[in-house]
C-alpha cells in the first residue's frame, strides 16, 4: 500500500464560524485571521494505492461553481487536484473509487464537472465508484435549512444519475465504529458535524492513519470546547471528539488533517489539561 497527499486547493473561512463560541483572542493564537477575520483552510485529500485499487478520499470543492461563489471563499495558492495527482504520476481516470466523507461542497464538489459543452454535469472520475452511505445520502438530499447551502444539488444529484453511486454497508448498526468496509479500511461514523460523516482509519506500515475530515479540522480544534459553528449538533461533536482523542492519544494514531493549511499530520497525547498536541509531521515523513 502507498499513500499520497492530494492538494485540491486552498481557501479561507470566517474564523468565528470555524470556532463557534470560542473567543477570537484564543483561537487567533493557533489560526491567525486576516483583516477580514478569515483563516487559512486547505482541501487536503488522500490517495490510497492498494493493489489494483486507487482510492481517493474527498475531492475538494472543484472548479465548476461561479466566480461569485468562489469569491465568498477567497481562494489562494495554485494547488489543484489534477496537478497534485500528476505530481504522483496519476490521472483522475486512474481512480477506481472516490470515498466521500460527507457531501458538503468543499468535500465532494470535485467529483462533478461541467461536460464539454457546459450544458450539463458529468462525473470527473469516469472510471470510479463513488462511495457515500445511505443515512448521510438521505440527510443531504433532504437537507435541513441550516445545512442546505452546503449540500449543493449540482454536486450530489449527478452522482446518482451517473449510476456509479455506491453505499458503504453498515454491518454493525449498534456501534459508531466499523472495523472493515468495502474499501479495506475501518470507518468511524460521526453525527455531530452532520449525519453519518465517515472518518476512515487506515492501517499503514504498522501505523493507524486517520483521515480527520471535519471531526478535527485543524490543530487549533484539539481542545474540546473548540467546536465549529457549522456543526449541526455541537454537544454531540464534543462527546465524539472527546472519545476519539482519548483513543488517538492512547494508541498513538496519526491524524491526517484535511483542512489545516499549515499542519499535515499530527499525534496527540494525554496531559493534565486533557488531550493536547504531541508532534507534527509532514506527509512525506510518514508516507515515505
Amino acid at each position: 500500500m502507498n499513500l499520497y497527499p492530494i492538494k485540491a486547493g486552498n481557501f479561507k473561512l470566517d474564523g468565528g464560524a470555524m470556532f463557534g463560541v470560542v473567543p477570537k483572542v484564543l483561537w487567533n493564537k493557533t489560526n491567525p485571521a486576516d483583516q477580514n477575520n478569515l483563516i487559512d483552510i486547505a482541501a487536503r485529500c488522500l490517495l490510497i494505492e492498494n493493489g489494483d485499487q486507487l482510492i481517493l478520499i474527498d475531492s475538494g470543492m472543484g472548479d465548476k461553481q461561479s466566480e461569485k461563489f468562489f469569491s465568498y471563499y477567497s481562494l489562494w495558492g495554485d494547488d489543484s487536484l489534477d496537478k497534485s495527482l500528476a505530481k504522483h504520476n496519476f490521472h483522475r481516470d486512474d481512480i477506481t473509487d472516490v470515498f466521500i466523507t460527507h457531501l458538503h461542497f468543499d468535500h465532494c464538489g470535485g467529483v462533478i464537472q461541467w461536460n464539454d459543452k457546459k450544458t450539463g454535469y458529468e462525473l470527473a472520475f469516469k472510471n470510479a465508484k463513488i462511495w457515500s452511505n445511505q443515512e448521510h445520502w438521505k440527510w443531504a438530499t433532504e437537507p435541513n435549512a441550516r445545512e442546505k447551502a452546503s449540500f449543493l444539488k449540482e454536486n450530489i444529484l449527478p452522482i446518482e444519475e451517473s449510476g456509479q453511486l455506491n453505499f458503504i454497508t453498515r454491518t454493525q448498526l449498534n456501534t459508531s465504529y466499523q472495523e472493515e468496509s468495502e474499501l479495506g479500511f475501518g470507518i468511524l461514523f460521526a453525527d455531530g458535524h452532520t449525519e453519518k460523516q465517515m472518518i476512515p482509519h487506515i492501517n499503514y506500515k504498522g501505523k493507524t492513519i486517520v483521515f480527520m475530515a471535519d471531526l478535527l479540522p485543524t490543530v487549533g480544534h484539539i481542545p474540546l470546547p473548540y467546536v465549529m459553528g457549522y456543526d449541526t449538533r455541537p454537544l454531540l461533536t464534543l462527546d465524539e471528539k472527546k472519545l476519539f482523542l482519548e483513543k488517538a492519544a492512547t494508541n498513538n494514531w496519526y491524524l491526517f488533517l484535511e483542512h489545516d493549511a499549515h499542519n499535515e499530520i499530527i499525534t496527540v497525547q494525554h496531559t493534565e489539561k486533557g488531550v493536547r498536541l504531541k508532534e507534527v509531521f509532514t506527509c512525506y515523513e510518514i508516507f515515505n
